[in-house]
């Protein structure tokens, strides 16, 4: 499948508003909809556009937008710390009652137990749902990812006088069950052919508001890290699917489907249900991709499901969508095994089942696993910095400037505390230590040691014998200054005291900072001695 990839980073809570919670209060779904990346992306094609209504009728409107045979928005979950985009937790997994995950030890995990692939006497006494949440694996170990929420108290208010009223019902509580901020969620948008209007509309602008409640500090979110793939699998599996003793579907996004009256059902298939709507979707589709050739009907050996209530927003009507029920993401159907070949996998997980799939909806994989027992732990804890993280170019460049003043500062300190333990001793004219400075100053803006250094060996004799006699801290002034010029390093030492680091960037002394404050000590030493003398 070719897919274009990117990223969505909450900088606000995001209200994705399910059917969960009482009346008083909105829960948001724990990822993103495809439905609601498909509307933003409706929105902002209108707005560069300049349309105030989308032309049903037009190819590329029908082809980016209305077509789920040419392209599909796919929910934007959880992305891990590997970076890897992660999948509903699977709904035949199960735990020991008795033992849970423990945040304060992540990396110490516990064994789960796959019940679509077999059931036998190791399996736990007490078996409990492993919970909601998001899996991926890592290092050989699945991991368990939960998304973070934030519950937030509004009161309703009259939005013209900007407080409650008593007369018109303002002023009730409710409470809005959102997303937290922070997180990054992956989003897909997997098309028949990677269209360059996809990215245009991408990289117009990297802010993107979703959701519910964006005039009260909802639904910002920032896209990052666009990619594109030609060959893209929504699940990582391994070549030897045809193998499994059964033929199993797993759902990756909720799935909806229609009985054979027309009326929306979530109806499990069975072994003492002749039919049941996904048995007959899966049919149609497998009859499709394989032909007449395949054994049906299929013969249901076990399910594990659980269902929900799908509904949406039209903002064109600015009406609710009607509520329907589906299969809840994870369920798992297993079926007598079948004979199928890879690429006829792939067809099926490419084409889905059931309806809105231009949604996200009636995503699956098949054989997704064919592990009885395997390890389950929650996500190792970030090595969390102390130092503030630099978001963006002008933060980067405050900081630099920041730590290069810092870096001055100590040097300086460096500078000040070296000079107090020096003093020359002996008869040494101001006019030569006048004379020094000069150099020194003129040397300094391009830290060229060699014009002092060509003042000390080209001194006349009663001006060197006056260096030479010189002492500071009993030795030779001019060797001393030789000394300083010649490896300006030697008086800084200690160079893990002269580093200066804000966040990830960091300064330390150089070779040139080390020419330019050895002309500074000397300077320095020579105006000592002059003001000494007086």
């Amino acid at each position: 499948m070719k897919a274009i990839i990117f990223s969505l980073h909450t900088k606000q809570p995001l209200l994705a508003t399910s059917f969960q919670g009482d009346p008083n209060s909105d829960v948001s779904y724990p990822y993103i909809p495809g439905s609601m990346i498909r509307g933003a992306m409706i929105g902002r094609y209108m707005k560069y556009h300049n349309l105030s209504e989308l032309d049903l009728e037009n190819e590329e409107v029908q082809r980016l937008f209305f077509d789920s045979k040419k392209v599909k928005y796919l929910n934007a979950y959880l992305l891990s710390q590997k970076k890897q985009r992660t999948l509903p937790i699977v709904r035949s997994w199960f735990r020991d009652k008795n033992i849970e995950l423990s945040e304060e030890t992540p990396n110490i995990p516990i064994t789960a137990y796959d019940f679509s692939v077999e059931r036998n006497e190791g399996e736990p006494e007490t078996p409990k749902f492993v919970g909601e949440g998001f899996w991926t694996v890592e290092s050989g170990c699945v991991r368990y990812y939960k998304e973070k929420r934030r519950i937030n108290i509004h009161n309703r208010r009259d939005r013209t006088k900007g407080r409650s009223s008593k007369t018109t019902g303002e002023g009730k509580i409710f409470r809005y069950d959102a997303i937290d901020v922070g997180q990054t969620f992956q989003a897909v948008i997997v098309c028949e052919e990677i269209d360059i209007h996809f990215l245009e509309l991408l990289h117009k602008s990297e802010n993107l508001w979703l959701g519910g409640s964006q005039s009260a500090g909802y639904g910002h979110t920032q896209i990052t890290n666009i990619q594109t793939h030609d060959n893209w699998n929504e699940v990582d599996l391994p070549d030897n699917r045809t193998e499994h003793e059964h033929f199993t579907i797993t759902l990756l996004s909720d799935l909806i489907l229609q009985d054979e009256w027309g009326q929306y059902a979530v109806i499990p298939p069975s072994p003492q249900q002749t039919s049941a709507p996904l048995q007959n979707a899966l049919e149609s589709a497998l009859k499709r991709i394989i032909g007449n050739n395949i054994k049906l009907p299929l013969q249901p050996k076990a399910s594990f499901t659980s269902s929900t209530l799908i509904g949406g927003f039209n903002r064109k009507w600015g009406l609710p969508l009607p509520q329907v029920p589906a299969f809840a993401a994870g369920s798992v159907f297993v079926f007598d095994n079948i004979e199928i070949t890879p690429e006829q996998i792939q067809k099926l997980e490419a084409e889905g089942l059931g309806e809105r799939k231009i949604d996200g909806f009636g995503r699956i994989a098949v054989n997704l696993r064919n592990v009885y027992n395997f390890k389950f732990a929650l996500p190792e804890k970030p090595k969390l910095s102390s130092q503030p993280q630099l978001e963006n170019k002008l933060s980067r460049d405050i900081a630099t400037r920041m730590v290069e003043r810092l870096l001055e500062e100590k040097l300086e300190h460096k500078l000040k505390n070296e000079l107090s333990y020096l003093s020359i001793k002996g008869n040494i004219s101001n006019s030569q230590l006048s004379r020094l400075q000069l150099i020194a100053r003129q040397a300094l803006p391009t830290g060229n040691c060699d014009l002092v250094l060509r003042l000390l060996n080209n001194l006349p004799s009663n001006a060197n014998g006056q260096f030479e006699r010189a002492k500071i801290n009993n030795e030779s002034f001019k060797q001393k200054l030789i000394n300083w010029l010649e490896n300006p390093q030697s008086w800084t030492n200690n160079k893990q005291d002269l580093i200066a680091k804000i966040s990830n960037i960091e300064s330390t002394v150089n070779y040139q900072l080390d020419k330019e404050y050895t002309l500074r000590l000397i300077i320095a030493v020579a105006k000592k001695a002059m003001k000494e003398r007086k």
